[in-house]
């Protein structure tokens, strides 16, 4: 992961971040707390992630936007606006204002939404590809290691102050982060407006990730857990409650998941390049797997708190591995509208899940409930492992040292040619190899074939 800050201006990137990274690891899991606490209610306090996951049917047209402009300037306005919409939080005194920590919530959504898309499009733009990994892995291990101490402190401030002190802290750190940002030196070029008409501007993402063979079928089986793992939101406090525990409980839970996730931050890189991103995709699914399984096995907090680390273990394999799968597999004048496509795929589900988990959690009990979502779950990484078992194998016996970066010059910056050129970026690979093929033939260099051979886009 260090080679990432060696690149000239991550580490600013980072920095500003880091930030509002900092500030979400302490208002987010308070968001859920603060309904469950003045309004008694598991199911409302599961809403909330519902409320999150509303605005998913704006991204198509928050995809076309955000490929219009400069990815730079979009975070920087971003990360403004939403420090100055949190602090409505500041007048929530009661159950009868519930509605304002919701509409936060709704404006989360919007953010994890906008800032992950204008994101994804500016690492592409600051770095070679060869370091997308590292650079994701980096930003994900740091987000994961604030699960140490940021809920546990937005619980303490909660308790302490209210919950209008942990509001006025998130929308500082999104300030700083807007301010960092903004010093970040960069050279983008303006998107040149396009000609076609606007619902194929706005279904790019959608039809790219529909002919990209590995995408869609990773797409198809996250779709598949995530239609099952968000009941964990509402479960999660009537396991407390089976254990005797208040909710802010949840708060020591998600802080040792945490430490897991360190771990699996940490190693992440490693594993991404060792079995590819479709191998990682998987592996990540499997321990998860057996973190929700021991989760609704045991009988012992001290079991519980362990398989929430092994939990926390998982998500940054898969998140690295899918954030980078999508940079390296999509082209840059369409990287809005894909990672907001991305969003719809994963965010649709997710919020069917919160709502049916609110109703199950009243009428099966937590451990029912994981079982079905360990099973699920384990169904999504076998669907994965089974259609993408050649791309796995290749990926496995030739691991990615790097590979092409997919440029977009002026001339290339509609979505049409865009298109064009990523579906016949398969043949221009082929065209590569024997050009590789022919040089190393004459300079007599060994081993051609087992050299000859790196991974690129298929169409």
């Amino acid at each position: 992961m260090r080679q990432a800050f060696r690149q000239p201006g991550f580490t600013r990137l980072y920095a500003g971040l880091t930030a509002s990274m900092f500030g979400d690891s302490v208002m987010l899991l308070v968001l859920s707390i603060w309904v469950k606490t003045i309004t008694g209610s598991n199911a409302q306090a599961g809403l909330t992630f519902f409320f999150m996951a509303i605005p998913a049917l704006l991204a198509p047209l928050l995809g076309v936007g955000i490929d219009r402009v400069r990815r730079k300037p979009l975070l920087v306005r971003a990360h403004v606006a939403v420090g100055v919409l949190v602090l409505p939080l500041v007048f929530v005194r009661g159950a009868g204002q519930v509605w304002i920590i919701w509409s936060v919530a709704a404006v989360y959504g919007f953010a994890f939404i906008a800032l992950p898309a204008a994101l994804n499009g500016l690492l592409k733009e600051l770095m070679p590809e060869e370091m997308l990994v590292d650079a994701n892995a980096s930003l994900q291990t740091t987000k994961e290691s604030f699960r140490l101490f940021g809920p546990l402190l937005g619980a303490l401030l909660f308790t302490w102050l209210g919950g209008w002190a942990i509001a006025v802290l998130d929308a500082a750190s999104f300030f700083v982060a807007a301010l960092v940002i903004s010093t970040l030196e960069v050279r983008e070029e303006a998107p040149e407006p396009e000609q076609t008409h606007f619902w194929t501007q706005m279904t790019a993402g959608f039809r790219h990730l529909a002919r990209e063979h590995v995408l869609r079928h990773v797409l198809i089986g996250f779709a598949l857990c995530i239609l099952v793992i968000g009941f964990t939101e509402s479960s999660i406090y009537a396991l407390l409650d089976a254990f005797h525990r208040p909710a802010t409980f949840v708060s020591v839970i998600v802080s040792v998941q945490g430490v897991g996730s360190v771990a699996g931050g940490l190693s992440s890189s490693a594993v991404v390049k060792r079995i590819g991103e479709v191998g990682a995709c998987v592996a990540g699914l499997a321990v998860l797997v057996v973190g929700i399984l021991v989760m609704a096995w045991t009988h012992s907090m001290v079991v519980v708190c362990l398989s929430a680390a092994l939990f926390g273990a998982s998500i940054p394999i898969i998140t690295v591995a899918l954030m980078t799968l999508i940079q390296r597999r999509t082209p840059q004048a369409i990287m809005g509208r894909v990672s907001t496509a991305v969003e719809v795929v994963m965010t649709t589900p997710q919020a069917i899940s919160l709502a049916i988990g609110a109703l199950l959690v009243v009428v099966l009990s937590y451990r029912q409930i994981f079982v079905i979502m360990g099973v699920v779950t384990a169904l999504a990484a076998a669907y994965i492992a089974v259609v993408l078992r050649r791309q796995i194998a290749d990926d496995v016996r030739r691991p990615p040292a790097g590979g092409t970066v997919i440029r977009t010059g002026p001339a290339a910056r509609g979505v049409t040619s865009m298109e064009r050129r990523s579906s016949s970026v398969r043949e221009h690979r082929v065209a590569t190899r024997r050009s590789q093929r022919v040089s190393r033939l004459s300079a007599a260099v060994p081993s051609l074939e087992g050299h000859a051979h790196h991974r690129g886009v298929h169409a």
